[in-house]
């Protein structure tokens, strides 16, 4: 592996196609040492945010770098970043030995690469096989062999989870710890957390082409909710919200967002209102991810946010 670390840094990214924003004001950074989790649901702009890191879309403002520098201005891009966008791109009728060896002769790389890859992925036994007969895992782990052709510093990975079965789950969430163990910096994306989040130390969310959250899956998980409500709900509501409360309604009382209990309690007191419910509760990381991806999301603490508008992939 190369010596140097390399960290994937989002400024300001933009991306309009005509009248949709796909991708807006984005910046986060993404370091070595870890795996960290593109997520979002789909139509989210994670594509696009991809492909203009990867120099394959031009930003309409901002800048998508690896350590400073844009893939297009790389030295040697495949020894600095290894790519899986498409698990289904390779020709059906060459084998995975073929596949690979023509991409070390059209870049320079040592055909003894072809090998170590290979073996690396668990492939080595099916590298004589047409890929046109692989299943889905198989040509999964092909994407993951092609990507570390160059011994990349930096992994990118898009949805290299989805549509395995669960033991090719499990390998490749050990492989994915592996490589950040061994210093790389592996982005990963999906558009399921429940895919990811036993693999990930750091989740960055987007919808609509905006950033919701950057931190880690604990402080995503860990969301203060509280159920409270009185025999004046009006009045609560009211008091709740002149102190700056995220409040929601519903048919069996207020959820109070990001302030516990006694900090509730001593609102409806000073307020004079007496309190029928007050109770905490604990949001999961699937709702955590569902409420920060609905419709009108909005920031956890240490966030960064914006108003929400477009769709893209």
């Amino acid at each position: 592996m190369a010596a140097t670390a390399t960290t994937i840094d989002v400024s300001h990214l933009s991306k309009t196609f005509g009248a949709v924003e796909a991708v807006s004001d984005l910046s986060f950074v993404v370091e070595p040492g870890s795996v960290t989790g593109f997520l979002g649901p789909n139509g989210a702009g994670k594509t696009t945010t991809l492909r203009m890191l990867l120099g394959l879309v031009t930003p309409t403002s901002g800048s998508a770098t690896f350590g400073g520098v844009g893939y297009r201005d790389l030295d040697n891009p495949l020894a600095t970043v290894g790519t899986a966008l498409e698990a289904s791109s390779f020709h059906p009728g060459r084998t995975a030995r073929n596949h690979l060896g023509i991409y070390t002769t059209a870049t320079g790389i040592s055909r003894d690469r072809v090998e170590k890859v290979l073996k690396q992925v668990g492939m080595d036994a099916y590298a004589d096989r047409r890929v046109g007969g692989y299943s889905l895992g198989m040509r999964q782990r092909l994407g993951l062999a092609f990507a570390l052709l160059g011994d990349p510093r930096v992994l990118v990975l898009d949805e290299p989870i989805n549509g395995l079965d669960p033991e090719g789950i499990r390998w490749i969430r050990g492989f994915l710890r592996e490589l950040a163990d061994e210093g790389r910096t592996v982005l990963v994306s999906s558009h399921l957390l429940s895919e990811v989040q036993q693999s990930v130390d750091r989740a960055i969310i987007i919808t609509r082409g905006k950033l919701v959250y950057d931190g880690t899956l604990t402080g995503l998980e860990f969301t203060a909710r509280v159920a409270v409500d009185a025999p004046d709900r009006a009045a609560l509501h009211a008091a709740l919200l002149a102190e700056g409360a995220r409040v929601d309604v519903t048919e069996g009382g207020l959820i109070v967002k990001e302030l516990d209990a006694t900090t509730i309690g001593a609102i409806a007191h000073r307020a004079g209102v007496p309190l029928s419910l007050l109770a905490e509760q604990q949001e999961g990381l699937e709702a955590a991810f569902l409420e920060l991806t609905s419709p009108a999301p909005e920031a956890k603490p240490g966030a960064h946010a914006a108003p929400t508008e477009g769709s893209a992939s």
